[in-house]
């Protein structure tokens, strides 16, 4: 299984959207300055996932959601999660 996710910057309230196979692993790379966008905003929390079959459709769905290039697109997004 693999995971869209939506991080939400706890310093600035920026998004970073990604997808990875290990979402509590990526969070804690993410919050561990050992990602260089990330490590400058961080704490960073856990807004939103999607869970995807494949690596394939995954990193698609990220590329959509990023295409929006719109804060109110991901805040429809992550306002209607259940995280």
């Amino acid at each position: 299984m693999y995971y869209v996710y939506i991080l939400k910057s706890k310093k600035d309230d920026g998004y970073y959207i990604g997808s990875t196979q290990d979402i509590d692993a990526r969070l804690k790379r993410h919050n561990q300055s050992r990602t260089k966008y990330t490590k400058i905003k961080r704490p960073w929390e856990l807004v939103y996932t999607e869970e995807h079959p494949d690596r394939s459709s995954a990193v698609k769905r990220e590329q959509k959601i990023k295409r929006h290039k719109r804060r109110a697109y991901i805040d429809v997004l992550v306002s209607a999660s259940r995280i």
